[in-house]
């Protein structure tokens, strides 16, 4: 588009944000049915000279827009039937509403599927992929969930799953679905450039946030730049701030949110936080490249999660030898060079982050004893591998099974099924362990977090562990905080960081009542309380504070 009088120039780089300012002219747009259907428009507000060939692709492009637009919003509607599926399992069903994010996908090419957690994202992905012209398919999970995919795709399909063994490339043995964990992605890049895989899905798709960064962010964008069929899957797409949607885009539908420069410019204020993050979450619905249905939305009735928040006791002498080389720390954070406040701030967050964590394990451990001693199972969140010593110590006797990041895939499947089968009450897992792991909820309604995460979607993931089709009891999270050290300002940012994601993913759905009760927990504490006084020795435990 050339030689435009300055006044429809301006207005022209309203409408589309991603030209760049200073430009003047010769502006080019790319052919696809959206931008098609937007100029159209603004040609038949500012009319402009074209040739006949040009006019009928602008024109049939629009029109495509708009048969595109209306199939997508019929597909959604309430009472759409999805059509039948072949190479189901006897026994299986795809649900309406999985149905619907199949269709969906298959027209949009591109999707991000934001479904609550237990809504079957899994079984969705396994329905699209019995649709003709999809397979071969690579489905990229992390590293724990190789194995589970593997299971829950042959027992609810008859597709043939191969596991990606290794970094290193070999000859694939014939198969529809190959799984690769993120780990090998780089490994396998230069395969991943043929274009063998029709179709492309990422579980747990925010591992992909920190984009080109990454090794295995820079080779899914080769991987999806050859691939027809994109698929992003992920109830909490979002860990920390609105800006990494961009990254998770660039993955799943690389126009729709335009170059990086355009997308920090137009929707961001610069500092990594987002302008609106609701309107932004609007336009993602508004494109169809953006599903989310929550437990509600599909008539799941499900009671609300009952959130607890605690304060425990410190050791004293642990945050008193803190606070000292803390105070050293911040004052490099604030008088060092550029390169030692950098260094500075994240030994500061690696120290504070520490010693709360083994400062209050005692008392975490004498609170998570009392649910213990009632015969309550319970799964207890933390990080540093000295706070989990503690715990291991003073809870021995209920036989506790870990599943953090020192254990092997094997070592966490058998930590799994003893806590499945009823040999211990109480499962030891890692905060970033916790994303896309299933079957919890059929022993457990109890989850503890004895340490805190810097991402509050890190807390959604684990409670959707438990919070999932099969749970039969309502869903109880204790928040067990210090009063000192990392906790108060973790706290405060975590508000912030979940205002952001909130508005993105459910956009008018920022404010919601918080549902808390803990008299189960009072009584509890009572009990236990009874049961020491008549022992004839007493045992001393760190105390806690009920609030």
């Amino acid at each position: 588009m050339t030689g435009l009088e300055p006044h429809v120039a301006i207005r022209l780089k309203h409408i589309f944000p991603r030209i760049p300012k200073a430009q003047t002219d010769d502006f080019v747009f790319p052919n696809d049915q959206a931008h098609c259907a937007d100029l159209d428009w603004f040609c038949s507000r500012y009319p402009l000279a074209m040739s006949d060939g040009d006019v009928v692709s602008l024109r049939g492009g629009r029109l495509e827009f708009e048969a595109t637009q209306a199939e997508l919003e019929r597909i959604l509607t309430p009472d759409y039937v999805p059509p039948a599926y072949l190479g189901l399992r006897p026994g299986q069903v795809v649900r309406p509403y999985q149905g619907q994010a199949v269709e969906v996908a298959l027209r949009r090419k591109g999707l991000l599927l934001g479904d609550d957690l237990g809504l079957g994202k899994t079984y969705t992905a396994g329905a699209f992929m019995l649709k003709p012209g999809t397979l071969p398919a690579a489905v990229v999970v992390q590293t724990h969930l190789q194995v589970q995919w593997t299971e829950k795709l042959t027992a609810f399909t008859t597709l043939r799953v191969h596991k990606i063994k290794g970094t290193k490339p070999y000859d694939l043995p014939p198969a529809d679905v190959y799984i690769f964990k993120y780990s090998q992605l780089l490994g396998w890049v230069d395969f991943l450039r043929t274009g063998y895989f029709k179709t492309v899905i990422y579980d747990e798709v925010q591992e992909l946030r920190t984009g080109s960064a990454s090794g295995k962010g820079s080779a899914a964008h080769v991987l999806s730049d050859n691939a027809e069929f994109r698929i992003g899957l992920s109830a909490t797409p979002i860990y920390n701030y609105g800006t990494e949607i961009w990254n998770i885009m660039r993955a799943i539908d690389s126009a729709v949110l335009g170059p990086t420069g355009d997308f920090t410019r137009e929707w961001t204020d610069g500092t990594g936080a987002m302008k609106d993050p609701e309107a932004l979450g609007t336009y993602l619905r508004e494109q169809h490249v953006f599903i989310r249905r929550t437990k509600r939305d599909v008539g799941q009735q499900v009671p609300p999660i009952n959130r607890i928040v605690e304060i425990v006791d410190t050791d004293e002498k642990a945050m008193q030898d803190m606070a000292k080389l803390a105070q050293a720390l911040a004052l490099k954070v604030t008088t060092g060079s550029f390169t030692e406040r950098g260094q500075a701030a994240r030994e500061l967050d690696l120290l504070a982050r520490h010693t709360t964590g083994v400062a209050k394990a005692r008392s975490v451990a004498a609170y998570v004893r009392i649910l213990l001693d009632a015969d309550v199972p319970v799964l207890l969140m933390g990080w540093h591998r000295d706070v989990y010593d503690t715990w291991l110590k003073d809870l021995a006797e209920f036989k506790p099974v870990m599943y953090t990041g020192s254990e092997s895939p094997t070592q966490k499947e058998e930590a799994k099924r003893a806590f499945l089968a009823g040999e211990t009450n109480l499962f030891i897992m890692s905060l970033r362990s916790g994303a896309g792991l299933d079957g919890l909820q059929h022993r457990c309604s109890t989850v503890v977090f004895g340490e805190l995460d810097w991402s509050p979607k890190v807390h959604e993931q684990i409670i959707g562990r438990l919070d999932r089709e099969g749970q039969e009891e309502q869903v109880t999270a204790i928040y067990l905080n210090s009063e000192d050290g990392s906790d108060p300002p973790m706290v405060d940012l975590l508000g912030l960081k979940a205002s952001q994601s909130t508005a993105i993913v459910d956009p008018g759905r920022l404010f919601e009542a918080v549902h808390s009760d803990a008299s189960r927990i009072k009584l509890l504490a009572q009990q236990f309380l009874g049961k020491k006084r008549a022992q004839p020795t007493p045992v001393t435990e760190p105390e806690f504070v009920l609030t």
